[in-house]
Order: structure tokens, then C-alpha cells, then sequence
């Protein structure tokens, strides 16, 4: 009988546990949703012991539908940048975990900012100095939070993002461990090295012997003890961060390979081979994973705010549409928006434009404009604030991507995608299967135990579902980002 391999896919709001064997079948799946806490304006926390309920819970569900006894690995993929404390000697939690949401920090950034050191951190870190990252959380509840404090004056806290705190779980508390991707979402660790940066901790006051070891992607952190429906003795041999993981799930293991995770907004990351790249579009630049024998392999990342949130607006803010699903057969009702611009400055531009106080905007209405030419914008400026990005990654690489690979909610719109791929001139890759964070922890789990010696033996796994390529000419893709640069710096200039 084949293997089987189990994976932890911790979200923002709930937790997936999936088995599937060596030949990708999926055999058993549970989803659990936990509690979202916010006990102040721009505070976002959860409650460790919730987590940890909801992936305990997930276990015990798949392992009723499976013999627990042909589990051969467990890979970890997890929500990154939240930061979670517990007591190192008891396991017992200390407070809730810090939200990657959470902007509580964001006076401390501008300090920092203010100081000049951010050109610092990026070099090293390839982060930005934002509320965003696990470094000045860390710093907050060392300072603020009395049992976090004094758990660290005793010796007795231990840190780390979830990936970290389940395994600590996981292995009755035998191993206190990240991985490399993880790490290199908290502001602390150097991309060159690999390792915590003194320099860095020094500044945000944080002592090293609070946080986990780094290890490699692949590899074993730890055995199963103590684990209510496992047995003992199971390895955990793959952790990896979720965006870095939909990237490995989409078998994107090659330089210039890309994903885009349609979601609430849109995350992007680009393989950029075995060397960091410092974005000059302030791009984030990521570990996407270490595997031994292979070194490291890095990313560029970039985030739209708005993706399947500007359709959830124009069902529930305008009423133009009673289902999500409707915005398809609405857009695809006319041939092209006619002139219509919708720029989803909702939150603010993302990259590569970073103005937070930019507001959306609907352009170039006649009185021949329906609600289908806005319909179509809306899926237009969706598509097109992904070309912004992609461009700034190629500029950064240096050459062209050499396709998008599509996971998420909404890649299931055949109308996006081929809008997508018409605007940004490049063939989209839809897999068969788009749970793609999931099937990344299994692939890190898989090549963790040796079931895929290489990343380059994930390729061999992956299955395409649809193949989507550009149909507009040159002169026509021209012509719309024409309009759209247009409306972009009117969004820019505030009018």
C-alpha cells in the first residue's frame, strides 16, 4: 500500500488537515474555523489554545477515516508572520498570538523609519519595516504584556510563528524549531546567512534564546508524543510558510516561475533562483525554501490588497450582483469595458506604488455604460493591479517570468484568467488541483521523508487542469494599460 502523507494548513481564520498518499490521492479532509479576537482598534489576536483545538480536532477527524499506521510524514504549513508565546517548560500558553493583521506597532515602525535604519533591514532581511512582520510584535509584548515578561526573565519563554508553537505541540515539547521561510518573515533573520541577526535583535531589544533554531524546509523537526488519535513516533519533516508553499504546490521549482493566489487580495510570488534579490520596487524579498542538498531558493513577493473583495463590494456595497459567482456571466455579457477603468484603491495601492491613502476610483463612464461594463472593469482592474506587480518582478529579475501559475477562490473564473493572461502577455497554468497551500506541505512533508528526492520531482506530480493564453495583439494590451496608467496616477493624485 502507498504512504501516506498528512499536512497542517493553519490559516488566518480556520484550519485544514488533509491525507493524501504518494500518488496525490486525497483520502481524508477536515476544516475547522476558530475565533478571531480584536480587543482594540487595529489589534488583531487569537488564542493559541483555539488553534491548537482546531488542528487537534482536524487529526482526530482524518485519522477516523484512515489507518493512522501508514501516515509516514507530517508536513506544517501556517499563516506567517503571527507570532505566538508559551511557556518552554509547561507548554502552557502566555497570551493570545499577535495576528499578522495586527497594526498595534505601527508608531514603533515609523520610529524606526524615522531612525534610517529600515535600508539596513531590508538588506538583510528583505522585509520592510512594517506592523506587518513578527520583529516589533515581539518587541510590543516583551514590553507590555507582565507573564510574557517575566516568562523571559525566568528563562522561561519560548517564541516562535506557528509553525513553531505546533511543533513545539506536536512533540510533547521535545523541539523548539522554524524553517527558513518562516524565519525569514519575522525581520530577524539574515537572507544571507541564514541565521538570527544580533544586530537586529539588539535593536528591537529581543534576546536569541527566546526564538527557535532554524532548520532547513525539508527535513525531520521532530517526532509525534503525546498527540491525542496519532501514534507516537510519527515525523514532522516539512514546515514552510503558506504563500512560499502554494509556490511549491504549484510546482513553480524553477527561476522566473511565478504563483498568484486569488484570495481576498492577491499574493504573489516569483521564484528568483539561489540568490536573494533587494527589490527596487520595495517588494518583499523571501526565503521560499532550503532543502539539504540543494541550498536555498528565494522569492520576490508582492500583495494587491483587493482581489475577491472587489466582487464581494459590488454584491454587497453596490447590489449589483446577488452571488459572486454571477460577476462571470455579467463581465462576459459585453466584449470590453468600453472605456470603463475601475482602480481598487479600496485600502490604499499596494505594490509597486505603496500609498495607503489612495482611494478607488470608476472612471470613464458614458450613458451607454451598464453595470456589465463595470462588471468587466472590476475583473479588469483586478487582473491588472497583478501586472503592476509581475512587471515590478521582472524589472527586478531582470528577464521576463516564464508563466503564472493560478491558485485561489477566484481562479476558478475562466473570464479573469484569460483577462489575466491577455494583460500581462503571458500563458496562465491552472492545476487540477487548487488547494495548492495544502498540497505544498505535502510535497515539503513528501520531500522530507525521501517519498521525492528533489523539488524538481514535484514537477512530475503536478497536473494541469487548463492552460490560459493571451489573446489581445500587442497593440491592443497597450492600449488598455494606457488607460490604466491613466487612472492609476489620477488615483495617485487624489483626483
Amino acid at each position: 500500500m502507498k504512504p501516506l502523507l498528512l499536512s497542517i494548513d493553519q490559516g488566518t481564520t480556520g484550519t485544514k488537515v488533509l491525507v493524501m498518499d504518494s500518488d496525490l490521492n486525497k483520502l481524508a479532509e477536515h476544516y475547522a474555523p476558530f475565533e478571531q479576537h480584536f480587543p482594540n482598534p487595529g489589534w488583531v489576536e487569537h488564542d493559541q489554545d483555539q488553534i491548537w483545538a482546531s488542528v487537534s480536532g482536524g487529526l482526530e477527524a482524518v485519522v477516523g477515516k484512515i489507518d493512522p499506521k501508514r501516515i509516514l510524514a507530517i508536513g506544517i504549513t501556517n499563516q506567517r508572520e503571527t507570532i505566538c508565546f508559551w511557556n518552554k517548560k509547561t507548554q502552557a500558553s502566555l497570551r493570545r498570538a499577535i495576528v499578522w493583521q495586527d497594526r498595534r506597532t505601527a508608531d514603533r515602525c515609523q520610529e524606526l523609519r524615522g531612525a534610517g535604519i529600515e535600508g539596513e533591514i531590508q538588506r538583510k532581511t528583505g522585509l520592510l519595516v512594517d506592523p506587518y512582520f513578527s520583529g516589533t510584535k515581539l518587541e510590543w509584548a516583551l514590553k507590555n504584556d507582565q507573564r510574557v515578561a517575566d516568562a523571559a526573565k525566568k528563562g522561561e519563554l519560548a517564541v516562535g510563528t506557528i509553525d513553531s508553537f505546533l511543533l513545539d505541540r506536536l512533540t510533547g515539547g521535545k523541539s523548539h524549531a522554524t524553517d527558513t521561510s518562516n524565519a525569514s518573515r519575522t525581520l530577524f533573520m539574515d537572507l544571507a546567512t541564514l541565521n538570527w541577526d544580533s544586530e537586529i535583535m539588539k535593536i528591537l531589544n529581543v534576546d536569541a534564546g527566546v526564538l527557535p533554531e532554524i532548520r532547513p524546509t525539508f527535513g525531520v523537526f521532530g517526532k509525534t508524543e503525546g498527540v491525542r488519535g496519532l501514534p507516537d513516533g510519527i515525523p514532522i519533516t516539512g514546515m514552510i510558510g503558506d504563500q512560499q508553499s502554494a509556490l511549491l504546490g504549484q510546482a513553480a521549482v524553477e527561476e522566473g516561475m511565478a504563483k498568484c493566489t486569488y484570495g481576498t487580495g492577491a499574493f504573489l510570488l516569483m521564484n528568483t533562483g539561489s540568490k536573494p534579490r533587494v527589490s527596487r520596487a520595495r517588494l518583499l524579498t523571501t526565503v521560499a525554501w532550503t532543502g539539504p542538498g540543494e541550498g536555498t531558493t528565494y522569492a520576490l513577493e508582492g500583495s494587491a490588497f483587493m482581489a475577491g473583495a472587489v466582487v464581494q463590494w459590488l454584491r454587497d456595497g453596490l447590489g449589483m450582483i446577488r452571488d459572486s459567482k454571477e460577476i462571470e456571466a455579467i463581465a462576459s455579457s459585453v466584449s470590453s469595458s468600453d472605456g470603463v477603468v475601475l482602480v481598487p484603491a479600496f485600502t490604499g495601492l499596494g505594490a509597486p506604488y505603496w500609498n495607503p491613502n489612495a482611494r478607488a476610483m470608476i472612471s470613464g463612464l458614458t450613458r451607454g455604460s451598464t453595470k456589465a461594463h463595470i462588471a468587466r472593469a472590476a475583473l479588469e482592474g483586478i487582473a491588472l493591479q497583478n501586472v503592476d506587480i509581475l512587471r515590478a518582478m521582472e524589472t527586478d529579475l531582470g528577464s521576463e517570468i516564464k508563466g503564472l501559475c493560478v491558485d485561489g477562490g477566484a481562479c476558478k473564473n475562466d473570464l479573469l484568467m484569460q483577462i489575466q493572461s491577455d494583460f500581462l502577455g503571458r500563458k496562465l497554468y491552472r492545476p487540477e488541483f487548487t488547494e495548492t497551500t495544502s498540497l505544498g506541505a505535502v510535497f515539503a512533508a513528501g520531500l522530507g521523508a525521501g517519498v521525492w528526492t528533489s523539488v524538481q520531482d514535484v514537477k512530475k506530480a503536478w497536473k494541469l487542469e487548463r492552460e490560459f493564453s493571451p489573446l489581445l495583439s500587442v497593440e491592443q494590451r497597450n492600449a488598455r494599460l494606457g488607460l490604466w496608467n491613466q487612472a492609476v496616477a489620477r488615483v495617485q493624485l487624489g483626483h
